[in-house]
């Protein structure tokens, strides 16, 4: 608790000297921001529209952002808010799906510049996860702002830490403006064995940790993950209103492929289907909300991927997928349920007529579940209960850990 109430703390006098310091940087005229924030009384809000709390710690300064679509201050993105409270925006640096939120799911995100502000953008997905020492050459302070999922293979996590990596190598502070975690209220999962390390899953931890960006940050720095012992300077902006029991319905979709709660809510169950012949939905109006495969017998629910936008060339394209319909579960059924559900993948592979072949030979299965263990419990026909209970110790070692990185309350 030390650690949570200094910080407190510190987040009070910044929010004090803030108040009563308010210019602008160019004019010295007061920066209007409750133009730039609407809320109402009680809802949650993000880091980044505590503006009061941050922008004295970043006028002046020479700024990279570390954004994409969901980085926005009600219906503004960051980049335009910030902009027009005259910061020094250098460059923008793109993760997974690039900075406007466009590009598929593992594909190669290009750099340019913003159409909109002409600002440099810098892919960090790709060959380039890491932003080198001459990426960073001007940069006084960066900010990480993006919306992530509560997920160890959802991989702005891996990108969080090769940025905190690359700044804390060239000594540049990051400030995080965190998020609530939608999937935040409940801790599950198989922990990940190191020698399946991948950028879908960097870290000893369950597929579903239960920590926000900024909460995730205080971890890789407390547990000593960044190589060679280096620590990086941090600041997180905490949201206002958040516990860990709630979800959050997210205003702007965090991927192309994850439409609606629903999805993000049915995301760390489904996903291993990621790793086997099976289409989870890209490339129809149901994103990783159906199950499906062409040779499926007994189903009657039915589905066809096509092309489009966010999955250019889905798995199974214009094949006829039978399976489950997993949109008629509630969103308060899923938040109810509250664990990894593993019973579609043993009941689809049980009902997969060849099971030599059920998963890729890319060991893809394997990366998203952390080990080979959770595939061999498949294919050895153990029982979901069996297979949960392997995960019970490094499960309860980990929840010990995490209290230690907590910021808000479990509710």
């Amino acid at each position: 608790m030390k650690k949570i109430l200094t910080f407190t703390v510190f987040s009070a006098i910044v929010f004090l000297a803030c108040t009563g310091n308010k210019k602008d940087i160019a004019t010295g005229n007061e920066p209007n921001y409750a133009k730039l924030v609407s809320s109402e009384v009680g809802q949650i809000e993000p880091g980044a529209a505590q503006l009061a709390k941050y922008f004295p710690l970043i006028k002046g300064k020479k700024l990279g952002l570390v954004v994409n679509q969901t980085s926005r201050i009600g219906t503004t993105h960051l980049v335009d808010s910030l902009i027009e409270l005259n910061a020094n925006i250098v460059s923008i640096f793109a993760p997974e799906h690039g900075f406007r939120g466009e590009a598929d799911a593992g594909e190669h995100v290009e750099s340019g510049k913003d159409a909109k502000t002409g600002i440099p953008i810098i892919s960090i997905y790709g060959s380039n996860k890491k932003p080198t020492k001459d990426q960073l050459k001007n940069i006084d302070i960066m900010i990480f702002d993006i919306q992530d999922v509560g997920v160890r293979f959802y991989t702005f996590i891996s990108t969080l830490h090769y940025v905190m990596e690359a700044c804390a190598e060239q000594g540049i502070p990051l400030l995080i403006l965190d998020r609530p975690n939608p999937n935040g209220f409940y801790v599950d999962g198989p922990l990940l064995d190191p020698k399946f390390k991948s950028f879908v899953g960097m870290h000893e931890i369950p597929i579903v940790h239960g920590l926000t960006i900024g909460e995730y940050a205080r971890m890789i720095n407390g547990e000593g993950w960044l190589p060679n012992g280096v620590q990086c300077d941090i600041d997180v902006i905490p949201c206002v209103n958040y516990m860990h029991n709630m979800t959050y319905d997210l205003p702007v979709k965090p991927s192309p492929n994850l439409p609606n709660l629903r999805s993000v809510l049915l995301y760390p169950s489904i996903c291993f289907f990621e790793g086997t012949t099976f289409s989870l939905g890209r490339g129809t109006n149901k994103q990783f909300q159906v199950i499906g495969h062409p040779k499926l017998k007994g189903y009657d629910f039915q589905f066809t991927p096509v092309s489009m936008p966010g999955a250019k060339t889905p798995p199974l394209q214009n094949k006829l997928c039978y399976g489950l319909d997993l949109s008629t579960y509630s969103v308060d059924f899923l938040k109810g349920n509250a664990k990894i559900e593993l019973k579609w993948l043993l009941e689809m592979y049980k009902a997969y007529p060849d099971k030599e072949n059920f998963f890729l030979p890319n060991n893809f299965f394997d990366k998203l579940a952390g080990s080979d263990q959770l595939r061999k419990q498949i294919i050895s026909g153990l029982s979901e209960r069996e297979i949960r209970a392997s995960w019970e110790p490094g499960l309860t070692k980990f929840k010990e850990k995490r209290e230690e990185y907590l910021i808000y309350p479990k509710g």
